[in-house]
């Protein structure tokens, strides 16, 4: 179950990331408003998944679902870099996070 929680604390974590553009630096109240909301839910969500496991694993999970979630999300609604090193290097962050989850004793 906290393994669930942490990865919807991930999902939210991309919400927000992705967000953070389309607020033009808080200056657009509605985009500013769903960013703020998605990050205390992202951070409460990640505070209850911490309860049960290992702090540096849940941190290291959330912020690379975050990570490959804002990079995908950049590349597909903002046309971003999808050069091959740069997919490479996200298969890495994923792998890490696949080693993270597999070595965990919880």
């Amino acid at each position: 179950m906290y393994w669930s929680i942490l990865v919807l604390a991930g999902l939210f974590e991309i919400a927000w990331a992705v967000g953070l553009k389309y607020t033009e630096g808080f200056t657009r109240l509605v985009p500013s408003l769903l960013t703020g909301t998605a990050m205390v839910i992202s951070i409460v969500l990640l505070a209850i998944a911490t309860k049960k496991l290992p702090l540096g694993t849940a941190y290291a999970v959330w912020t690379g679902i975050g990570a490959v979630g804002a990079v995908t999300l950049g590349i597909v609604l903002f046309g971003e870099s999808a050069q091959p090193l740069r997919l490479l290097c996200v298969g890495l962050i994923v792998v890490g996070i696949l080693g993270l989850k597999l070595t965990s004793a919880t």
